[in-house]
């Protein structure tokens, strides 16, 4: 297990593992929500409107963080002509961006259980 993680952590030098840098949940919400499926970036702030740990996201932070992702290797983009009006930049996660969405969330898991074990002190010691 170590081995597997110390091959993560220099993967993405931008992202590093995941922690305070990662301004909030916008980063690993928005890789899930390519991961469920590609998507516009238009599509993406409808869709993180709608959940309320992303609701207030800014349009130009939300396309630097998408860019961003496509200078790591976690997101790809390409064209997409189809339909009317002008093309489109349709944006898709890459398999290092969820390779890279397990270990967050494994970070996530980890984190959940140490605040859990602090709880449950902090709990016992003051209910007595």
């Amino acid at each position: 297990m170590r081995e597997h993680h110390a091959h993560h952590h220099h993967r993405h030098g931008f992202f590093g593992p995941p922690s305070g840098r990662l301004l909030g949940f916008l980063q690993p919400w928005l890789l899930l929500l390519l991961a469920q499926q590609p998507a516009h970036g238009y599509q993406l702030l409808e869709r993180l409107g709608q959940n309320p740990d992303t609701q207030s996201i800014d349009p130009g932070f939300l396309y630097r963080t998408l860019r961003q992702f496509e200078e790591e290797g976690l997101v790809e983009s390409s064209w997409d002509m189809a339909g009317s009006g002008p093309a489109k930049r349709v944006y898709r996660i890459t398999p290092d961006g969820i390779e890279y969405l397990h270990f967050w969330a494994e970070h996530v898991r980890s984190t959940r259980d140490r605040l859990g074990r602090l709880l449950t002190a902090y709990e016992s010691h003051f209910k007595s």
